[in-house]
């Protein structure tokens, strides 16, 4: 008997999104240099900002509708009263996705509201630093890419605090399962500690529940199906090497 795709296991929307991003390039294997500063060069890299025609904008906020929707339901999170986007990638990925959970359940989404933020204030006009529906006394659920390191994570927490929003939840679209970077990386040093990942530590320090549409182990696991074990090698050791204590 034939043995069963190791994906077979993986929600269809998740598959779709991985054959999306793999199909257009934005989900690339090699050596890359991350912000974080780490100091092995991260053997694939993912490129929200490449999600810029139709079709590939709807895989990924289908793919962002499910998980909220999961997530949700899940940890009996408030239902949000705004979808926050981070400038710039966040802009693009809170709209679409807005609109898509509108369309799989208008009852539900009919009265959430999109917001974003400005790099700059904006000093004429309407003024401020939030474009969209007010934060003020909302609750928020922020979409955003990817984290690393968690310092944005935590520029959008103090953000929406100033704002007067309170944020129920983070929901990016890949979970790296990685350690936070050690400073000392940036100067060539690695001391091999296991340390939790960003998205662990901010739950830890704020309380706040975070969730992903794919994870490194997702990667892995389409990978192995197609038979790319040069790639999947490369992804395991990975792992081994700086997979988080969460």
């Amino acid at each position: 008997m034939a043995s069963q795709p190791v994906t077979s296991s993986i929600p269809t929307y998740k598959t779709n999104f991985l054959q999306s991003c793999l199909s257009a390039n934005i989900l690339t294997f090699g050596t890359y240099t991350l912000k974080s500063g780490r100091i092995e060069g991260s053997p694939y890299f993912f490129n929200a900002g490449s999600f810029h025609t139709a079709p590939l904008l709807s895989a990924i906020s289908t793919a962002y509708a499910h998980t909220i929707s999961s997530f949700i339901s899940a940890h009996s999170i408030p239902k949000p009263d705004i979808l926050f986007g981070p400038a710039y990638k966040g802009i693009p990925l809170c709209c679409s996705t807005l609109l898509e959970l509108y369309r799989l359940d208008p009852q539900t989404w009919s009265s959430v509201s999109y917001s974003f933020n400005r790099k700059e204030a904006k000093d004429h006009g309407e003024g401020g630093g939030i474009v969209g529906a007010s934060l003020k006394g909302r609750n928020v659920l922020v979409i955003d890419d990817v984290i690393t390191a968690g310092t944005a994570m935590r520029d959008t927490i103090d953000l929406v605090a100033k704002e007067g929003g309170n944020i129920v939840g983070f929901v990016v679209a890949v979970d790296r399962m990685e350690k936070i970077p050690d400073p000392r990386e940036r100067e060539g040093i690695d001391d091999g500690k296991p340390r939790m990942s960003a998205m662990g530590q901010i739950k830890q320090e704020y309380g706040v529940r975070t969730a992903s549409i794919v994870t490194l182990d997702d990667l892995i696991a389409i990978l192995k199906d197609k038979g790319d074990e040069g790639d999947m090698n490369r992804l395991e050791e990975y792992r081994r090497k700086y997979l988080a204590t969460d």
